[in-house]
């Protein structure tokens, strides 16, 4: 019994030795045929670097403000009486909005008008009969103060008729109506708005580095997302004399013709102020550049001999690069290339330094400076 369990044993020890190092084996073969093994290479599309002449811009971020826009409100309590407007219309300077109730005021000016007439009249009198010395002089003085201070009741009256009788302060778009035709209005409370919106003031930002090259005059481009097609022409009209304390930026107004009335007041825009000067600058496709925190890349394909092979094959380098501005479909490159690189512009976020590639532009993106996406 003993003797066949010890049989027993080894014959499983010798089975599973022969197990490993069959296994042992396996792997070590499959190590060496992975060492001479090469990657299949990537297909990709490029694009060399080219140099172009870009005219010199500065680009912000801004929003829009009306030429001038005020909340209409009562000045005065009163009721509400007529409503001669309607919401989102255009008005004149002086057009009448909202009367409220001045019957009180209007029977007052009757009295204060009766009190003139006849302190008038009076003071005429007293100026006949001083000339005959039949009054003394402080008797028309009295006369004439009389006189006066009745007209200025009745001036005083008209003020306030005026105070109730709402107008348009200047010529512009109306908003949305606030008030209700018998509500009974206290002092300040708001009516409706009032904004011009032709033209437009368009107000950004631009670091003070930049502040030499910007002048009253400049011409400046402004788009939005509210007009995606559109591009809005202005000049700039004002430079702050101050420079923000926290972030060294100067605030700058540019002023926009806005007939369509495209634009509103609280409308986030993007600014481009457009410099006579040119530069030249290396390009390269947007979809070449690999963003990351810790630096932009691109991948410059290269000629290299395979030292197995001896054949030359394409590889890829990564190359770390300081982006400038962009237009339309192309970035500025300010260092790390040089005209004529071949650079990858199509799936650079799954590619890495070393690997052969095959390029096919059969498929490769087509970047434009200028380019005009269709409706889809």
């Amino acid at each position: 019994m003993i003797k066949r369990f010890a049989l027993t044993t080894v014959a499983i020890i010798v089975i599973v030795g022969a197990l490993v190092g069959t296994k042992l084996l396996q792997f070590r073969a499959m190590a060496a045929a992975g060492a001479h093994m090469t990657p299949p290479p990537e297909t990709v599309t490029s694009a060399p670097v080219r140099e172009e002449d870009w005219p010199d811009t500065v680009t912000a971020t801004g929003s829009v403000e009306s030429v001038q826009g005020v909340t209409v409100a009562a000045e005065l309590a009163g009721k509400v009486m007529k409503l001669a407007f309607e919401p989102g219309a255009l008005v004149q300077a002086g057009d009448l909005l909202v009367q409220l109730d001045t019957s009180s005021e209007e029977a007052q000016l009757r009295a204060a008008e009766a009190s003139a007439q006849l302190a008038k009249a009076n003071f005429d009198r007293s100026r006949d009969l001083i000339q005959k010395a039949t009054i003394s002089q402080a008797e028309l003085d009295a006369a004439d103060a009389q006189y006066k201070e009745a007209v200025a009741r009745a001036d005083n009256i008209r003020a306030t008729i005026a105070k109730k009788t709402i107008r348009a302060p200047f010529a512009g778009r109306l908003g949305l109506r606030l008030v209700n035709l018998g509500q009974i209005l206290r002092e300040g409370d708001a009516i409706t708005t009032l904004q011009t919106l032709d033209p437009v003031y368009v107000n950004f930002s631009v670091p003070q580095q930049r502040l030499s090259v910007l002048h009253p005059g400049a011409d400046v481009r402004v788009t939005t997302d509210a007009a995606p097609k559109v591009v809005f022409a202005g000049k700039i009209t004002a430079i702050s004399p101050e420079v923000d304390v926290v972030t060294r930026n100067v605030r700058v107004q540019a002023t926009v013709p806005n007939v369509e009335e495209r634009l509103r007041s609280g409308m986030f825009a993007n600014v481009e102020v457009v410099l006579p000067t040119a530069e030249k600058k290396l390009i390269v496709p947007a979809t070449a550049i690999l963003y990351a925190p810790y630096g932009d890349s691109v991948f410059v394909i290269e000629e290299k001999k395979d030292p197995q092979s001896g054949q030359v094959q394409q590889v890829l380098r990564q190359q770390f690069v300081r982006l400038g501005g962009a237009r339309g479909d192309y970035v500025a490159v300010t260092s790390g290339l040089k005209p004529g690189d071949q650079v990858v512009t199509s799936g650079v976020f799954k590619l890495r330094a070393g690997t052969p590639v095959v390029i096919d532009n059969k498929l490769a993106p087509d970047a434009k400076l200028d380019p005009k996406p269709a409706n889809t």
